[in-house]
């Protein structure tokens, strides 16, 4: 028996109202719902270099290396499952929670022990359908822009640990706010006949007054699928609103917008586009991102 002392990100997924599904769909119907969604679950998991531990009844245990790589695997878990749902992939839609913690384990013949193991499963028992729950502890080891989209629940007693608090990760595309970014304005006037173009690879999109919203990500459904790991499944929205352009950021990772040599990130938030420039989903500018997206405001 070999044992390995690590710290790690432990992870807990589990399908919310799974007990009624089982009831309104029966054991066979319900049991290949339920297969479904924890292949999905874990595809996610591989997505991002993790380890799935094992899965129990409707769970999935898994491993993750850091607190910033099981932010966005739990992020991907809720958006891949929501794309699902849209899709019809499974009988009837299904909602997972989602809690993890980073700290030291034991490593055991394929299985994980230990104080985060424990805290990790608190942190999923806490979450209700659709959220992601970790521990305040856990939330400080994210980078800033993470950190922006964490807010607090409620403090909840460990045993062996104490009190901890407890915070909830914001994945959704709801609470965007409007921030107010000095991009040159070098296209002058935004009106009834303006049109924006947008052009990534040999896909070019025009939005106007006929066509007036387009989404981009890394989905195949978006309207620009755009080829960047670092972009959510449904990145950004782009619409036309009192005849002007907006960029709606609902992504885990932010989006960079750069006009004229002046950039501007966002994340949760939306901004106005104006003139000519370029769009990098989930990769600063500086990275010398390659999948940028070119816009142009016309007319």
């Amino acid at each position: 028996m070999s044992s390995k002392a690590s710290k790690l990100s432990i992870m807990f997924a589990d399908i919310s109202g799974s007990t009624k599904l089982y009831d309104s769909l029966g054991d066979e119907r319900a049991r290949k719902v339920v297969a479904a969604t924890l292949t999905l679950l874990g595809d996610v998991v591989a997505r991002y270099k993790g380890a799935v531990i094992k899965t129990i009844g409707d769970e999935i245990m898994c491993t993750f290396d850091d607190a910033e790589t099981a932010t966005k695997a739990a992020c991907d878990m809720q958006e891949s499952l929501d794309e699902a749902n849209d899709g019809g992939a499974t009988e009837v839609p299904v909602n997972i929670r989602v809690g993890y913690h980073f700290g030291p384990c034991i490593l055991e013949d394929g299985d994980v022990h230990g104080d985060a193991v424990n805290v990790a499963a608190r942190m999923a028992a806490q979450a209700k359908a659709r959220q992601i729950i970790t521990t305040a502890e856990t939330a400080k080891l994210l980078p800033s822009m993470l950190q922006s989209s964490t807010r607090f629940v409620d403090h909840a007693f460990i045993k062996g640990k104490g009190e901890m608090e407890i915070v909830e990760f914001i994945w959704q595309e709801d609470d965007v706010t409007t921030m107010s970014v000095d991009l040159p304005k070098v296209a002058g006037h935004v009106g009834q006949t303006a049109q924006l173009r947008l052009e990534y690879r040999d896909v070019a999109l025009v939005l106007n007054s006929t066509r007036e919203m387009a989404v981009l990500g890394r989905s195949p459904t978006c309207d620009i699928a755009v080829a960047e790991t670092q972009a959510s499944r449904q990145h950004i929205k782009i619409e036309l609103r009192r005849d002007k352009f907006f960029l709606i950021d609902q992504s885990t990772n932010g989006t960079w917008v750069q006009s004229a040599g002046v950039q501007a990130v966002v994340r949760r938030e939306e901004i106005q586009l104006t003139g000519e420039g370029l769009i990098s989903l989930g990769r600063a500018m500086d990275d010398n991102p390659q999948e940028l997206i070119r816009y142009s405001l016309q007319g």
